[in-house]
């Protein structure tokens, strides 16, 4: 995010002796990403974290390319996507650069047979539909409809769904995923025009110390590969940490719209950010103020960057025929703009209840094979006016 956190017990200084109650020493381990000059955290254990008793044979989920190279408008039904008993099956990688990838998940489960960890990305799982909770080492967190849950790179986890009915929008990020440095001063606090404030962001809480030893296993995704370990011992049977490194959970309700008397550009709905792309959220508002200002979005060049919108909830008023969890790709290039009629439509409107996720990826994006088999056919014509 960054901002420090802690809990659980530890020692008065890092790295000196932190002893148990028989006299044995807890086990320190440094987590963090860019080397030793990114975040990190200190985390301490019951014991040492490296006890792999098996290494099983890797499977291969590179995701399947099916178009290279596209400039074409396209639409994707993202409800199609069927539900898997399986959390990771479920997972179904739609677009992809050398930056991010991008996909959806209908998981009815996650199974209590294994834990997981992406070892070479951030992700950021939006959840649409369900609810649960998220078990990591650091604690606990709750979520709902419409919450963002940021997991840092090596982050081993589970997920407690509430039920089996369940949609995720989800981003795997080779780059850390920061909150925009623009919203922050030089001491990492969110200034006063910040859509979203400290307040807003649920932190991991109710560490439980889990003592088991025994055969866990964990499914590592690691440069296209699945590996699969088994640790020697419980990989929660931590007893305290410290840090700046952890994830986290931010709900779309809570970002705070930012408006003006005529139209705003995207970037005032930007949440997140990484080295290759941006997150922005369209939330409910009040439309721009001026007596004659027009609404809906002026017809704009994507030459920098691909834009992808998902599309949550509400009528989203500069698009005709859109439905919950559709997702549109304007790649860069080439003009977008209202659907005919939109900018007619929202002239004299007051305000907009529409949801939806928007990424720009700076770098175009390729589609898998899964994105082709739920794609709107001749959506790049539907500008045409009849």
């Amino acid at each position: 995010m960054p901002r420090y956190h802690q809990l659980g017990r530890i020692p008065k200084k890092r790295h000196t002796t932190f002893k148990k109650e028989d006299g044995s020493l807890y086990q320190e381990e440094l987590f963090g990403t860019a080397g030793f000059a990114g975040m990190s955290s200190l985390i301490y254990h019951l014991y040492p974290p490296t006890v792999v008793t098996e290494s099983k044979a890797p499977v291969d989920v590179t995701p399947k390319i099916g178009v290279e190279k596209n400039m074409k408008a396209l639409s994707f039904k993202g409800f199609s996507i069927q539900p898997e008993p399986d959390y990771i099956k479920s997972r179904k990688t739609l677009f992809v650069n050398n930056d991010l990838h991008i996909g959806l998940a209908a998981p009815e489960t996650f199974s209590k047979d294994y834990f997981y960890k992406n070892a070479d990305a951030d992700e950021m799982l939006f959840v649409h539909v369900g609810s649960g909770t998220l078990h990591t080492m650091y604690g606990s967190i709750k979520f709902g409809y419409g919450d963002y849950l940021v997991i840092p790179r090596g982050t081993t986890y589970q997920i407690d769904f509430d039920g089996k009915d369940n949609r995720l929008l989800f981003v795997e990020a080779f780059s850390p995923i920061f909150t925009p440095n623009r919203y922050r001063n030089n001491f990492g606090q969110l200034l006063e025009h910040s859509p979203f404030c400290e307040r807003d962001f649920r932190l991991p809480e109710n560490l439980q110390t889990i003592d088991q030893k025994g055969a866990f296993n964990l499914k590592i995704k690691k440069q296209g590969m699945l590996w699969e370990y088994v640790y020697g011992n419980h990989p929660f049977d931590v007893v305290g940490w410290d840090g700046y490194n952890y994830p986290y959970a931010f709900s779309i309700h809570d970002f705070e719209p930012i408006t003006g008397r005529i139209h705003l550009p995207p970037p005032i709905h930007q949440t997140f950010e990484s080295a290759g792309f941006v997150v922005c959220s369209f939330v409910p508002r009040l439309y721009d103020y001026h007596p004659e200002s027009i609404p809906a979005p002026y017809h704009h060049s994507n030459v920098d960057s691909d834009e992808l919108l998902y599309y949550v909830d509400g009528d989203f008023m500069s698009r005709n025929n859109i439905e919950k969890g559709m997702i549109t790709l304007h790649p860069g290039g080439i003009p977008h703009g209202p659907h005919p009629g939109a900018i007619e439509r929202s002239v004299g409107k007051k305000g907009t209840e529409e949801l939806a996720v928007m990424i720009d990826p700076f770098q175009p994006m390729q589609l898998t094979e899964e994105a082709l088999k739920m794609q709107v056919e001749d959506y790049y014509k539907s500008w045409i006016i009849e």
